[in-house]
């Protein structure tokens, strides 16, 4: 079998971060030995890390305005997040910016308190043919 390498063309990001106060719990962890506390409603400084892909290194994105905008996503005081994870916040901001900002390649992590957390990545779809990469559909589309 012959292996192809494609060389990615490289690119630039942009990172912003904010935190936010929010209770939550894990009604699960009542199941693990351990961590059953978690069960229970429990606060949590939230720490938001977003990284976004940018075409030109003279800010298509002002991150400062990025910034805020995504503050503003959680504008209503104390996160009563329910039994959401960090996994599922950073996925609903996610969803978010990919709606909002086509056909570019996102980062997110969330983490409890700075310490642990979750990340996803959104790698916009690429079609390749032999030797050029093309942009394919968005599905946010």
């Amino acid at each position: 079998m012959t292996e192809t390498m494609q060389i990615q063309p490289e690119f630039t990001t942009i990172w912003v971060t904010f935190q936010k106060e929010g209770i939550h719990c894990y009604p699960a962890a009542g199941d693990l030995e351990g961590v059953e506390f978690l069960q229970h409603p429990h606060r949590h400084m939230f720490h938001f890390n977003i990284e976004i892909e940018v075409f030109h290194d003279d800010r298509d994105i002002e991150f400062i305005l990025f910034k805020r905008e995504l503050e503003s996503l959680y504008n209503d005081g104390v996160l009563e997040l329910n039994h959401k994870s960090c996994e599922m916040l950073a996925r609903d901001i996610l969803h978010y910016i990919v709606e909002k900002y086509k056909k570019r390649d996102v980062t997110v992590s969330v983490s409890e308190d700075g310490e642990n957390g979750g990340r996803i990545r959104y790698k916009k779809p690429v079609k390749v043919t032999d030797t050029d990469f093309y942009l394919g559909d968005n599905p946010y589309e």
